[in-house]
């Protein structure tokens, strides 16, 4: 084989977003907000509606594209929609939601159901073999789409049984998503909304709301994604005041990071050169004892 190395080069691409949230929460609402800041063009969005026409409760934003899809929900019914939407020139496919791919009628749930039940010996976990192929897939169409994908996913309210006082006491642990387990280290970004209709970023390549904190999305929210996905260089930090960088400043452990941090922020930066100096030296210091330990006994213990 001929391997070649090459530096490191972020191009543009195609956002793969996922929203996942509680019924309720404002996830297809925030996934047309998102589409339209992306596109700045209704009819370049499709919704791939699998809630019963729900879709059309938003039509009063503006005319948007609708393909209803009806049971069965499966990973080629996903597949054969986003192909449509793809080759009719879509730029941006809302897919909502995937929860159905996954535990619909006709989903991957129900179709490892009946190939286990098929079996002479029924064995959950080899029937597996004929359901994964088909769920992956899904997963790959979604991936090499040419077209922007928003997914929505629905979540349900986790429990754990704790001891309180002597009682078991059913306490909430969490959102679990209806889809797979894994998949939102395919996307790009992940949010999560709640019942207020807040967003928080779970998983975020992109640097844009890894550290944001809760907020609303917009049709701005779409925009920004816009700029990053069309970009071929990551984008400027966002302004930061003087008590946050100081924060930043305490919390980089890596001269590389440091570096980065001093360039990320050159306005503030200046402000705090006694505390960078001060740091440059901590890290300095800890990675001097560092290579002592290992160099004293060859393992670092």
């Amino acid at each position: 084989m001929n391997f070649e190395l090459k530096q490191s080069e972020r191009k543009a691409a195609k956002i793969r977003l996922s929203l996942q949230g509680p019924p309720g929460s404002g996830k297809s609402m925030s996934a047309l907000l998102i589409a339209y800041g992306l596109t700045g063009d209704w009819k370049k969005i499709c919704v791939v509606d699998t809630e019963r026409g729900s879709a059309n409760l938003y039509s009063h934003l503006e005319s948007y594209y609708i393909l209803t899809l009806e049971e069965p929900f499966t990973p080629e019914t996903y597949i054969e929609a986003i192909r449509l939407c793809e080759n009719s020139g879509i730029e941006c496919i809302i897919l909502d939601s995937i929860s159905h791919e996954w535990s619909g009628t006709g989903g991957c749930l129900e179709i490892h159901e009946k190939a286990t039940n098929a079996m002479k010996i029924p064995n959950s976990f080899t029937a597996w073999a004929s359901v994964t192929p088909r769920h992956q897939a899904f997963i790959e169409v979604i991936l090499q789409c040419k077209s922007h994908i928003i997914t929505t996913i629905r979540s349900k309210t986790e429990y754990v049984i704790s001891e309180r006082n002597g009682r078991n006491i059913p306490q909430k642990a969490g959102m679990g998503a209806v889809q797979r387990d894994g998949f939102e280290y395919e996307v790009t970004i992940s949010l999560d909304i709640d019942d207020e209709h807040n967003a928080l970023s779970s998983k975020d390549r992109t640097g844009l709301f890894s550290s944001k904190g809760k907020f609303r999305i917009t049709e701005e929210t779409g925009k920004l994604i816009k700029v990053w996905s069309e970009s071929g260089v990551a984008l400027p930090a966002a302004p930061v005041t003087v008590e946050e960088l100081r924060g930043k400043i305490k919390r980089e452990i890596t001269l590389e990071g440091f570096t980065a941090l001093y360039k990320a922020y050159p306005q503030t930066s200046k402000l705090l050169i006694p505390e960078f100096n001060r740091r440059k030296q901590e890290i300095l210091n800890t990675n001097l004892v560092t290579r002592q330990n290992i160099g004293g006994n060859g393992n670092g213990t």
